[in-house]
């Protein structure tokens, strides 16, 4: 009996050391949060770098010489069009002109005289008094007279415009920029007096890839316009509060960076937006039942794409997929992995393949929302 006893004790203790054996294996095993693969309906938001600029940048230049006799305006002040801007000393413009009226009238008082002449001359050669030839001697100096009055009037009209010039009006309505220049100042032909802009509206360039381009015009060739629409984000991270309008965009791709450049619209009523501002346009676009998955589940290797798959003992496994896009901390799935399936969410790096690990299970959703 006491054989049989001991036979049992030594069974109990080694049976107690196999499960003490299991149980310590099962501490060793790394507790990693793992989420089953899930697709849902998604909002893409894709930020781009923008330059505003005003739909209409003027430099106001000078276009005669003299010296500044008049300024009308202030800087950043509203102006419409026509509004008088500057004034150029016009002593100078004003005498040329005279001149050259003067000219013309002298001019043409030589021409009635040349024509009084012809008529003169036609008369006796009609009577056969003087030689034919003299006729065409007349006609030649009434010509002549006449060609002259030509130029001389070409002179009043370039001297009236040279004299226009010294004053500056505004081309269109917009607002003044900085005025470089002070009263008095001499200036020459080009000297820039300052710059015009109409910001009603404004235009935002930004640059996107080919594979975005390529979306845009798929979507709008199917004749969804809803990818038209853009978003501004200002300078201190705030949200401009009116929607801009996709309009055109440049006709080939840049060779160094492989993008193209949009122009979209945004309308600009209370002038908050001015030319060369900057701020960010956020295109917006709707994916059905996108795959996504954390960032922090993947890992490169050789330029490829993986994560670890987790099967229902623990084993983990790699397994390579093709991302087609990347946003915020996160990857859309083009191909490669399947709803369903149950991938490790962090601690990528201190795991290997075939390892098992203890998975910890996390709602795919709650990560997502973060």
């Amino acid at each position: 009996m006491r054989q049989y006893t001991g036979i049992y004790t030594s069974l109990i203790a080694l049976f107690m050391a196999g499960c003490a054996t299991k149980a310590e294996k099962k501490q060793d095993l790394k507790s990693l949060p793992v989420a089953r693969i899930i697709a849902k309906d998604t909002v893409l938001h894709r930020a781009y770098v923008a330059d505003i600029q005003a739909v209409q940048n003027v430099e106001i230049r000078a276009r005669v010489n003299g010296f500044l006799d008049k300024i009308y305006v202030d800087e950043g002040q509203e102006v419409k069009k026509g509004q008088l801007l500057f004034g150029i000393n016009d002593a100078e413009y004003r005498a040329e002109l005279s001149r050259a009226k003067a000219v013309l009238s002298s001019l043409t008082a030589e021409s009635k005289s040349a024509a009084l002449e012809l008529e003169r001359v036609k008369l006796l050669t009609d009577k056969k008094v003087i030689a034919a030839s003299e006729l065409e001697v007349a006609k030649a100096k009434l010509a002549a007279a006449q060609a002259k009055i030509e130029e001389a009037n070409s002179a009043v009209s370039n001297a009236e415009m040279r004299l226009s010039f010294t004053s500056i009006r505004a081309p269109f309505d917009g607002i003044i920029d900085r005025l470089p220049l002070k009263k008095g100042s001499l200036i020459s032909e080009g000297t820039l007096l300052t710059t015009v802009s109409d910001t009603r509206e404004v235009y935002a360039y930004f640059n996107v890839s080919e594979t975005e381009y390529l979306k845009y015009k798929k979507s709008t060739d199917k004749g969804d316009n809803s990818y038209n629409e853009v978003q501004l984000v200002l300078a201190d991270g705030s949200d401009y509060n009116h929607i801009g309008k996709i309009e055109t965009m440049e006709s080939e791709f840049e060779e160094n960076t492989g993008s193209i450049a949009f122009r979209a619209t945004f309308p600009n009523p209370s002038k908050l937006l001015k030319h060369g501002a900057s701020g960010k346009v956020k295109l917006t676009s709707e994916m059905d039942s996108a795959v996504i998955i954390p960032q922090k589940a993947v890992f490169e290797m050789q330029d490829k794409n993986y994560v670890f798959v987790v099967d229902q003992g623990g084993t983990v496994k790699m397994k390579n997929f093709v991302p087609q896009t990347r946003f915020a901390h996160f990857y859309i799935v083009e191909s490669g992995l399947q709803p369903g399936e149950q991938i490790v969410c962090e601690g990528v790096r201190n795991i290997r393949d075939g390892m098992q690990i203890a998975p910890r299970s996390v709602a795919m959703d709650s990560l997502l929302s973060l």
